[in-house]
């Protein structure tokens, strides 16, 4: 695999990470990293949609029409959503229940249609397969390691079993205990980053290079997009 193809994949894990870089799919990151086993069920499933989705989308780039192409994108995410649902209420009912909701919100999942609009529909197959994987494990490793911390200090268990002899503090599995926690990995993860660039010589790291606001959202193109065909709109309308 040449060095493009492996930087597709090594740019969700690292350097865009969706949960410690882009800041994107936070409300089931917090809600489902009370344990490990929630965190890695919801990573592999967003990851199934993930690639599932960009495959189908990168196909169809072509003959979708631009005005449509936001619900057909969200009807191929609804689709394998309801794949990936039936198969973990046939193989993981236990997983599927503890998720609950979350698995058929994988849908409105602003990683999912980001990566649909940003990538998929603007490249070929195999480099959207690749960018579904890079997220999806970047997703995933970000999950298992929010839900590894919470897990151990907050009810001293490891996938369920007892790993430590002291008191488990309950805030860290409750929602303040969730923010504090990503909080704090967010910061490590930015300071890793900052010094690896430092390292290389390269200065500001690619998330410090960013504009805040909406200049530093992946969707940001999509939504000033949207914000043109509405004016377009209404000047026809006019």
């Amino acid at each position: 695999m040449s060095q493009g193809k492996i930087k597709i994949i090594a740019n969700g894990i690292l350097a865009d990470n969706p949960t410690f870089v882009q800041c994107i799919g936070l409300c089931p990151t917090l809600a489902v990293t009370t344990s490990v086993a929630n965190g890695l069920g919801m990573g592999i499933a967003a990851t199934f949609v993930l690639v599932a989705s960009n495959i189908v989308i990168s196909l169809l780039r072509k003959i979708v029409p631009d005005e449509v192409r936001i619900p057909i994108f969200i009807v191929v995410i609804a689709g394998f959503v309801t794949v990936i649902e039936f198969m973990m209420k046939g193989f993981a009912p236990e997983l599927n229940r503890s998720l609950g909701i979350f698995i058929p919100l994988i849908v409105v999942n602003c990683i999912i249609l980001a990566r649909a609009e940003a990538f998929a529909s603007k490249n070929g197959v195999f480099d959207s397969a690749l960018d579904g994987i890079g997220m999806g494990f970047g997703f995933t490793i970000a999950l298992m390691f929010l839900g590894s911390i919470r897990e151990i200090l907050g009810s001293g268990t490891f996938f369920g079993n007892p790993v430590v002899s002291f008191e488990p503090a309950l805030l860290i599995v409750l929602a303040p205990g969730g923010f504090i926690v990503l909080g704090i990995c967010m910061g490590a993860f930015r300071a890793l980053q900052a010094r690896a660039a430092r390292m290389k010589g390269l200065g500001a790291t690619p998330a410090e290079a960013r504009p805040m606001g909406c200049g530093a959202c992946i969707m940001a193109k999509f939504c000033a997009k949207s914000a043109e065909d509405a004016s377009k709109c209404e000047e026809a309308k006019s």
